[in-house]
């Protein structure tokens, strides 16, 4: 049985100009990025790739309208595709490297083939996504109002590059959401049925290194993050490298509708989904993985195992306050059209819960959020 797989080439840059010098980013590569991340770190490297900035085709979660708009404006042939962003870049890019790309709706329901015909680079601004050692992109189908994933080997990275200095310019909101989803992937993947001691390794050390980041800028302030960047970006490849192999679960699954619908930040959106669905995980099964994992946060977080959720809440509040789903603009209505829509879009994560979660349970865990 396959215990890990870790496909792309992991390498570590102190600079942007080291990265690109060693990289030789040249014509023939085609960069997918956003304006504000490339003129800062690559503008006066003078370059001579192609470039493509997201943000000219909408703000937000990558979708599959995004992505087509940008596949039609890809001029010239390329033999290396560099994404560098956040998880909209890095998803969408993924989507590129690949020969059949369009319509967006058919490749994500298996009727066009996998093919990779570019060379992958991928670059994280982030220190949540882990996606530059996944296979996964996750697209909201704006047409069906729901997101999907799309998880093929042919989608893995070549190259993955983690370069902090690209994280400087993070401002905290979006540093705490996306290490919340960080947070959230060593989580999921450590109690998924896939996890074994392999995955759990990255997982559990992504989130001792996560949580006691998160202790010390509640101790010292948002900006005690900035010498902490370099750890936080390694612990999210760790996640990434937990979840590519584990999985993620229900904290995804129920966050994908809320989401796509009210279009609110990925990590957010999850962490709005976490401990309602851990408190509901215990209250069907108390042993096994998840004792182990509580007991782990708990000793980071110097409380009692009993009340684990309430002083990991407590501290992830100081980072982002959580919203009741209602405060996001969910209706009652939609707590039925968001449990229809997990139970039927989102099967390739609800295999990896810790516990098998119904619909009933679906819909419980969504009206105690509201």
């Amino acid at each position: 049985m396959k215990q890990l797989m870790i496909k792309p080439t992991i390498y570590k840059y102190d600079t942007c100009k080291k990265f690109a010098e060693e990289f030789h980013i040249e014509k023939g590569d085609l960069v997918i990025t956003n304006e504000y991340i490339y003129e800062p770190f690559f503008g006066k490297l003078n370059l001579e790739c192609d470039v493509i900035y997201q943000e000219k085709y909408g703000a937000g979660e990558p979708s599959d309208d995004m992505a087509e708009a940008i596949y039609k404006d890809i001029k010239g042939e390329h033999k290396r595709i560099i994404a560098i962003g956040g998880g909209t870049v890095i998803d969408i890019s993924k989507l590129f490297a690949l020969k059949y790309v369009s319509p967006i709706l058919d490749l994500y329901d298996g009727k066009l083939p996998i093919e990779k015909d570019k060379e992958l680079v991928l670059v994280p601004t982030t220190c949540g996504t882990g996606s530059e050692v996944t296979n996964i992109a996750i697209l909201a189908l704006n047409s069906r109002g729901t997101k999907k994933g799309l998880a093929v080997d042919e989608m893995y990275g070549d190259s993955a590059v983690l370069i902090p200095e690209l994280l400087t310019g993070l401002p905290f909101r979006f540093f705490a959401t996306s290490s919340i989803d960080a947070l959230v992937h060593a989580v999921e993947s450590s109690l998924s049925p896939k996890g074994n001691e392999y995955t759990r390794m990255f997982g559990y050390k992504a989130i001792d290194m996560i949580l006691h980041g998160y202790m010390e800028i509640r101790d010292k302030g948002p900006d005690a993050r900035i010498p902490l960047l370099d750890r936080f970006l390694v612990a999210s490849n760790y996640a990434g490298i937990a979840f590519g192999n584990a999985g993620c679960a229900a904290v995804h699954a129920l966050s994908y509708p809320l989401g796509a619908t009210y279009h609110v930040a990925h990590g957010e959106s999850n962490y709005a989904m976490f401990t309602g669905v851990m408190k509901n995980y215990m209250e069907i099964k108390q042993d096994g993985e998840i004792a182990k994992l509580n007991s782990f946060i708990a000793d980071i977080l110097g409380c009692d195992v009993e009340n684990v959720y309430e002083s990991l809440e407590n501290l992830l509040n100081i980072l982002i306050p959580k919203k009741a789903l209602h405060e996001y603009g969910v209706t009652e209505e939609d707590l039925v059209e968001f449990t229809d829509s997990v139970m039927t879009n989102q099967g390739r994560l609800m295999a990896n819960n810790f516990v098998e979660l119904d619909r009933d349970r679906v819909y419980k865990i969504y009206k105690e959020l509201y």
